[in-house]
This record gives structure tokens, sequence and C-alpha cells, in this order.
């Protein structure tokens, strides 16, 4: 939907940057010259609304030029600078929660052109910790959100106690990542209640959300089922989702490679919540409140 939305915009922003460039370079000035024929024609005894009469500019051309830089605006600021997106899944729990409105910021990986996505200008790479926005590899039609977890060159390993080792490029040390300050939460999978730990990946940290009793499905890993470490190529990147045994990620599908990244999610700018009751007559599309204490930075 996100790339038909693109394709769309450019397509509009075209479309009535022709016709605005044709009133002004072309239809304008001809119009114009039979005013100013009409006026000579008259002399001094016509108004300035009689004479535009003559000639009047058409309503569709008046219409689709007054739109052309409105959505020139929309396209540029939306394919170059920052992009809304929703969070559709839990797989991010608890950094960001379904109904979480995000902003993204697009040029934090290089510009790149909003249809064939080819980079134009060089701007940045992600770091260990970004939680970022790509093409889904195996459906690039889709996009995903994850965080960065392994950079390139690095060797990542997931144990079975649910903690992360890094060995960073060039290093065979692999150091754990630590965990601490582990709290019950409200969240459940199943009849689970879901445990919080504060994982220090990066000098900030964040929260991940863990199931005690739930294994890793490690033959479903790729490249190599069973095998629980990850060499990240180089141009590629190692994701994961906060919410550790609730998240489709680079363990059961790849690597991201850098010409999918999308942006980096840097803001909650609105947060709805969508629980109600079996017997609403609402639909599940609307939202029941406004979480506003969620709105700000994402760590």
């Amino acid at each position: 939907m996100a790339n038909l939305f693109s394709l769309f915009l450019v397509l509009a922003t075209l479309a009535t940057g022709i016709i605005w460039a044709l009133d002004k370079f072309v239809w304008a000035p001809k119009r114009q010259l039979k005013i100013e024929a009409a006026a000579a024609n008259a002399g001094e005894d016509v108004d300035a609304e009689v004479l535009n009469s003559v000639a009047p500019q058409p309503v569709w051309v008046e219409q689709t030029a007054s739109l052309f830089p409105v959505i020139a605006l929309i396209m540029v600021f939306r394919s170059f600078i920052y992009e809304p997106f929703q969070i559709p899944s839990g797989s991010m729990m608890p950094t960001l929660l379904v109904g979480d409105f995000i902003l993204v910021e697009k040029f934090s990986y290089g510009m790149r052109d909003p249809v064939f996505r080819h980079k134009l200008v060089e701007t940045g790479e992600p770091e260990r910790g970004d939680i970022v926005v790509f093409k889904f590899p195996p459906q690039p039609n889709i996009d995903y959100i994850k965080r960065v977890i392994g950079l390139p060159g690095d060797t990542v390993r997931y144990g079975a106690n649910k903690q992360l080792c890094v060995a960073k490029k060039g290093s065979a040390d692999c150091q754990p990542v630590p965990l601490s300050n582990m709290v019950d939460t409200d969240f459940i999978d199943g009849r689970t209640q879901l445990v919080q730990f504060d994982e220090q990946l990066t000098e900030t940290g964040h929260q991940i959300l863990v199931n005690p009793l739930k294994r890793d499905r490690t033959l479903a890993y790729q490249p190599r089922p069973g095998v629980s470490e990850w060499v990240v190529p180089e141009g590629q990147y190692f994701v994961m989702g906060d919410n550790r045994d609730n998240s489709a990620d680079s363990r059961y599908w790849g690597f991201v490679p850098e010409a999918n990244l999308v942006g980096k999610a840097v803001g909650i700018w609105i947060s709805f919540e969508f629980e109600r009751g079996a017997d609403s007559a609402l639909p599940s599309w609307i939202p029941t409140d406004v979480r506003f204490s969620r709105v700000g930075g994402i760590d």
C-alpha cells in the first residue's frame, strides 16, 4: 500500500506540474495576448473584469494548477523527510504498541527516489540499537519495523537463556548483552504472563519482553536450521523485535539488505487504544481511547 501511494503521489505531482507549467508558460501568455487585443479594439471604454472574460482561465486548469504546489510539498516531505507509519502488530512491544502512529525519518540512511528507490544522496548508516523500517526481504511490498542488532561483519548469537551475544566486526570475543531489572508485566502470550527486562545493547538501553515458558523455534532459523549463530554479511543487517518470542525477524527469514532500508523510527505522534469488550457494537478500526502519554520520542 505504501509503495502504491508513493507512486500515486509521484504521478499526481507530475500531472499537476505539467498542467501548471503549460498554463504559466503557454496558455496564460496566449490568454493575455487575446485580452490585450480586445483592449486595443475597445479603447478605454471597457474595464478589466470584462476584458478577462474574453479569455478566461478554464476552471479545471485553475484547480489543477493550484493543487500542484500542495501535492509537490506532500510528495517531497513524505519521500525525503518524514513518513507516518502505523504499528500493526505487537512484535516491538513494549517499545511500540499496536495503535502507535510513528514518524520515520526518511533521510537517516540515504535519500532515495520514491518509486525505484535508487539512492540519490548518502547521508548515513544504521547504528546498533536503531529502530528501522524496511522493505520485508521476502516480500518487498510490505514494510516491517525491527531493532538493529547486528551490523555488517558482526557475529550474533541468541542463546537458550534468551540472551543476546554480539561479537563486533573484527573481534572474536562475543560479549553477552546485559539483562537487568526483571519485572512481570500485564502483557499476555496465550496464558503466560510476559516478563520485561532492560537490555543494554547500547549505552541508552531499551526494554524487551520474553515468554519464560516458550522455547525458540530453532529449527526454523535461517540460513542454518538449529544453529543460533549468524555472521552478518557486508551491506546487510541483523534485526530483531523487542517482543523476542513473538517476532518474525532475522532469525527466521534472514538479513536486511541496505537497499531495503526505508528510514529510522524517531517518534510517536499519536497513539490509539483499540481494546473493547466482546459485546461492543463499534467496528474494530474505531479507536476507544487516545494514549497521550505515549506521544514523544522512541528509545
